[in-house]
């Protein structure tokens, strides 16, 4: 009963934020990015909370579960591609001063190659999205209150209305908040769980050596590392969430300065929550492996304890929803929708978007309903988008030194997208690595034959 209390006073506390922040987020500029005006507290903040979602708690914490400590490359590789974004390419992105990554798009090619990637990362999110409520649904499950489906549509309810009604200007405030809950719960949970194993030496005891194995072991080799640095850590390098935050930063100076100190911030993270999946493998051996950082929570955690970590997992996994469905939503509108307008519809632009963030809060639902695990879906939509959208971003950057035309970037986006979806569906081991240099290829073979016809008819 202590937990049930707990989730219903933070269900309300966010919706009360959401309807606080609704006269605040009357303008499209607030809506979207939140005026711009974020501090470095606040965009470290909500960064982290987008981060530390369903696959980096109940998912990463089954791959400790399974692998031991080389499950925290998932979240290692988005902190090694965080520093990359931080070094080399934060500034420029908050000089566009934009609303949505296509808009970035477009300006270093043209609107076909915008529109394009609109469609891509829309289905692609759509994915993470429902893997966020999957998560939901398996943490809220130990209550033992109702199922698992029900607590997804509740769940639902809660982040999409909040969502409707502050816009970016709620996301960016609740994300803080939660940010510091996650830490507590996560790194508190972590030190109960070891003091009733006897400390590391008794973690270390009773697990094989090869769960302690680092970087790479029997079970996670050279090649897995590989992909997942590359099809993993490329969407923090380039990704519609990471941006929309960015583009909320007051300057250019603090887009740098968060995106840095959120890549060193989400390193210990990363172990904390593989070591509890760790744990779990030592008590709970029997269980499914995503059930590892519920069970942990139920069993070993005292009800008021475990009222707290549930709603810190919560947290982690209502921000990433919020932040990443309004991404969507915010590029269906601006890019897609508004593509088709020969001028900006700004008077019917946050009417629209709202309407757009409900549609696609419902569709993520029936996603989540239909599918099961929660990496598996973060991976499908993961390797759809870098196979896709990265490449051509980050050529754009330095379009005239590489010669890199729209043409060949569209062609890189549709071919290497199709190839990286194809790669999923056929499940073939590191064929996505091959959909990814695909869409290299494509992207400066295309470029080349592109810039010979120009000169011939010039």
């Amino acid at each position: 009963m202590p937990q049930l209390i707990i989730i219903i006073i933070y269900f309300l506390a966010m919706l009360a934020i959401g309807v606080a922040s609704r006269k605040k987020a009357g303008q499209a500029d607030d809506f979207f990015v939140a005026g711009r005006k974020g501090s470095s507290l606040f965009i470290v903040g909500s960064l982290l909370a987008t981060i530390i979602g369903g696959s980096a708690t109940v998912g990463m914490a089954g791959l400790g579960f399974q692998r031991g400590l080389t499950g925290a490359w998932w979240l290692l590789a988005g902190s090694a591609g965080l520093i990359c974004l931080g070094l080399f390419f934060a500034r420029k992105v908050r000089q566009f001063a934009l609303y949505t990554l296509p808009e970035l798009i477009e300006k270093q090619y043209d609107r076909r190659v915008a529109f394009a990637s609109s469609v891509l990362i829309v289905i692609a999110w759509i994915g993470v999205i429902a893997a966020q409520i999957i998560a939901a649904g398996k943490i809220m499950s130990i209550l033992g209150i109702g199922t698992p489906t029900l607590w997804m549509v509740i769940f639902s309810l809660v982040f999409i209305a909040y969502t409707v009604l502050g816009g970016q200007y709620s996301v960016i405030r609740t994300d803080f908040f939660q940010s510091v809950i996650i830490f507590g719960g996560i790194f508190t949970g972590l030190g109960l769980l070891l003091s009733r194993l006897g400390g590391w030496e008794g973690l270390q005891s009773t697990l094989p050596a090869d769960m302690f194995a680092f970087p790479v072991s029997s079970e996670f080799g050279g090649a897995d590392l590989t992909a997942m640095l590359l099809v993993v850590g490329l969407t923090y390098v380039v990704g519609p969430d990471m941006y929309s935050r960015i583009f909320c930063a007051r300057d250019d100076a603090t887009a740098r300065a968060s995106t840095l100190w959120t890549a060193a911030l989400v390193i210990p993270v990363a172990f904390a929550v593989t070591l509890i999946g760790m744990g779990a493998a030592v008590l709970f051996p029997e269980i499914a492996p995503e059930q590892a950082l519920p069970m942990v929570i139920s069993e070993v955690f005292s009800p008021l304890l475990g009222g707290i970590v549930l709603a810190a997992l919560l947290c982690a996994v209502m921000s990433s929803a919020d932040t990443t469905l309004l991404s969507a939503s915010t590029i269906l509108t601006v890019d897609i929708i508004g593509g088709f307008r020969s001028s900006p519809d700004r008077k019917n632009i946050l009417p629209r978007s709202r309407w757009l963030i409900i549609l696609l809060g419902i569709i993520s639902l029936v996603v989540a309903l239909l599918l099961k695990g929660i990496i598996s879906a973060l991976l499908f939509a993961y390797t759809v988008y870098t196979c896709g959208v990265i490449l051509p971003v980050i050529a754009g950057f330095f379009k005239g030194r590489l010669k890199v035309t729209a043409t060949g970037a569209l062609a890189a986006l549709i071919g290497g997208g199709a190839a990286g979806i194809a790669s999923k569906l056929v499940s073939v081991k590191y064929l996505d690595l091959g959909a990814l240099a695909l869409s290299a290829v494509l992207l400066f073979l295309v470029s080349f034959i592109d810039n010979r016809i120009k000169r011939r008819r010039f």
